[in-house]
């Protein structure tokens, strides 16, 4: 096993099409992991392995491998770019070290580029950056680098700068070393010619080298005496350079044409050189039973602690893809699902290579790998040797914004079908699945038409059915108005045994994005041993129970209530009557009194919108834009474009892209990502 501090975990992210697969392609080739480069667009890389990934020329799931490079263990995850598979780039970024941020120098900043750094920031990764396709018409070297600091505020500082730009584009120069490189077109780039500067290069090469140690002086102390004396080496600035990576003070910038081969080895050198081992970021904080926080430290005779960030199905097993983060695991080791309080016994252990797996003896702390066996697992959840009970932070969920009514042509299809919906919700956090109980219809919910569409594809590839489909419909959510409240008596008999409640409570409207909150009144006796006599905890639990269960379905659309602060007011309890499913059910009575008196009011899905296109087609998009009932917030200039800003609701977007491109000759790039449930 390789040592901790020889470990890079790191990911790659970028908007769609800005080059990361061919970025990871040509890593891996150039590390020997692979013999033959596969291009995206021919549907034969490595890393895009499903069908669906190959026909669209996308990536859709995250695709896990590990190259070796310079000594060290690079565990590599290629993430997706469109919006509708963001909760790919959120767990992985969850479980990473480092990532390489990979920006067109044609689009530059693009949206989900935006979104996905800041995802990053949210986690504190340290990223180095590449500037891909330089050879490009319209490559812009400087403006991405421009647009990096204004947009990210990356304190972008590049350590290497290419010799021409467009169809002059022929190699880079290493402002550390000051040499030119060039990649040999005979074997595919693997040979790296290096050669001093021309007097022309020099002049060319001077402003850039003094910039990158000026910002490395500002933000290094250490080397900031060393500049200020004249008297630093390479070392000396790759030593400073890695500091100010891995404290997020500086974002290192390489440039280079991953689809010529030219540039990819200075990034693997990068990785190596600036960004983190697990030994060398802040220890994550776990959750002890007493409610305290205690850092994992990544040592590796510690007990074992492992989150799962992914759960994939094969052939009715269940594979999870795991972060060890401290300790030890090996087959036969019994585990305990701290999320769940089960346990679990670890089978076969995997390292992954996208679709294929080489089984392992053991994982250790820093290390990423597959495992088989953890039966309870769900994305998210940690697992514990049973002497170490504690809980990493979850990995946030998603709200699906769209669902799909699917109805089976026969019986028969109706079983793969709940077979297929039940592995696909179990694999991504961001599907929703239910059957709707008056027509039959199987009732799934996502991120996106993109998002659907692939599933309903890998039915049919997987399943081989074709479940009718219905329109998409916007998922909804409920609030309130006006404040109000209610009371309510449940006296039945259910089961042949009577239950009795009494409930009130009143209901408040809070401002939009506050959630729910469910709060108990001064009904009761401060003193703990008093209220019990009162009223034992029983039933205030089973009425605050009734509460909760009652907000999931709101009484004008059927769909969760939301913004609402519900306040118990008071539970009656008559000796010997009263029981815990009465109170129950009586604050759910009470519950839906309140909120029909509130003026309830449905809330629908309003989206954010960004648009790039020609200047010459500013004027189509916006009129079609407001057309949608989009707002314009913001309208920039963006490397010879225009960039709209604003928001729209997502009922008035269906089939707004189509629109789009035949509005603008296919030219404009157009990003959507859920922003607030808010009124129409």
């Amino acid at each position: 096993m390789p040592s901790i501090h020889d470990i890079r975990n790191i990911g790659i992210i970028a908007h769609i099409d800005a080059g990361k697969t061919t970025l990871s392609e040509r890593m891996l080739f150039y590390s020997r992991k692979i013999h033959r480069m596969g291009e995206v667009h021919d549907g034969a890389a490595t890393m895009d392995y499903m069908p669906e990934e190959q026909e669209r020329g996308i990536t859709i799931t995250s695709a896990c491998t590990t190259c070796q490079w310079q000594d060290k263990t690079i565990n590599l995850i290629d993430t997706p770019g469109h919006v509708d598979f963001t909760i790919e780039v959120e767990r992985s970024l969850r479980v990473l070290d480092g990532a390489v941020g990979v920006f067109c120098a044609v689009g530059g900043v693009e949206p989900q580029s935006e979104t996905v750094w800041r995802q990053s920031e949210n986690f504190r990764v340290p990223k180095i950056a590449f500037i891909n396709k330089l050879d490009r018409l319209g490559a812009n070297f400087e403006a991405v680098m421009e647009a990096m600091n204004q947009r990210l505020e990356a304190n972008a500082v590049p350590v290497n700068i290419p010799l021409g730009q467009g169809e002059d584009f022929s190699g880079v120069v290493d402002l550390i070393t000051e040499e030119t490189l060039r990649f040999d077109n005979n074997d595919q780039g693997s040979t790296v010619l290096r050669s001093p500067l021309t007097p022309d290069e020099e002049a060319l090469t001077a402003p850039w080298r003094e910039h990158m140690l000026e910002k490395l002086a500002e933000v290094d102390e250490t080397f900031l005496e060393l500049w200020l004396e004249g008297s630093y080496s390479r070392t000396d600035i790759l030593s400073a350079l890695r500091r100010a990576t891995l404290a997020r003070s500086l974002t290192p910038v390489l440039c280079g044409s991953a689809l010529r081969n030219t540039g990819v080895q200075p990034v693997l050198d990068a990785v190596c050189n600036f960004l983190p081992s697990p030994a060398d970021v802040p220890p994550p904080l776990a959750l002890l039973p007493d409610g305290k926080e205690a850092p994992i430290l990544p040592l590796v005779d510690a007990p074992a602690v492992i989150l799962v960030f992914k759960v994939l199905m094969e052939s009715g097993r269940k594979l999870s893809f795991v972060r060890v983060y401290a300790g030890r695991i090996k087959e036969g080791d019994s585990l305990r699902n701290a999320s769940r309080q089960q346990d679990d016994r670890v089978g076969r252990i995997f390292r992954l290579h996208a679709d294929r797996k080489e089984q392992l003896d053991c994982a250790e702390a820093g290390d990423i790998a597959a495992v088989v066996g953890l039966r309870t697992a769900h994305t998210g959840e940690t697992y514990t040797t049973h002497e170490n009970e504690l809980t990493l932070e979850a990995i946030d969920a998603y709200a699906p914004v769209l669902t799909l009514a699917l109805e089976p042509r026969n019986a028969d299809e109706g079983k793969l079908l709940d077979e297929a919906l039940a592995r696909y919700v179990a694999e991504d956090p961001t599907l929703q699945s239910s059957q709707d109980e008056d027509s039959g219809s199987r009732m799934i919910s996502g991120m996106g038409e993109l998002h659907l569409d692939v599933l309903l594809e890998r039915m049919r590839r997987e399943y081989g059915i074709s479940p009718r489909a219905g329109h998409p419909q916007v998922v909804l959510r409920e609030s309130i108005r006006k404040e109000a409240e209610a009371r309510a008596n449940f006296d039945r008999e259910l089961g042949k045994e009577r239950h009795q409640g009494s409930v009130s409570l009143t209901v408040v409207p809070l401002p939009r994005h506050s959630g729910n909150t469910v709060t108990v009144g001064d009904f009761l006796p401060s003193d703990p041993q008093e209220a019990r006599k009162i009223l034992p905890p029983v039933f205030l639990n089973a009425a605050l129970e009734g509460i909760r269960d009652g907000l999931q379905s709101g009484e004008l659309t059927g769909w969760p209530v939301t913004d609402v602060a519900v306040t118990l007011t008071g539970v009656e309890r008559s000796e010997g009557l009263t029981t815990a499913p009465g109170c129950h059910m009586a604050a759910g009575q009470a519950l839906r009194e309140a909120l029909s008196r509130a003026v309830p009011v449905a809330l629908e899905p309003v989206m954010r919108v960004e648009i790039t296109v020609p200047e010459n087609f500013l004027g189509p998009a916006i009129s079609l834009f407001n057309t949608a009932g989009g707002k314009v917030e913001n309208l920039e200039d963006q490397i010879g474009r225009k960039s709209l800003r604003g928001t729209a609701p997502l009922r008035r977007l269906f089939g707004f892209s189509t629109s789009l491109r035949s509005a603008t000759q296919g030219r404009a790039g157009l990003m959507m990502t859920f922003d607030r449930f808010d009124l129409p």
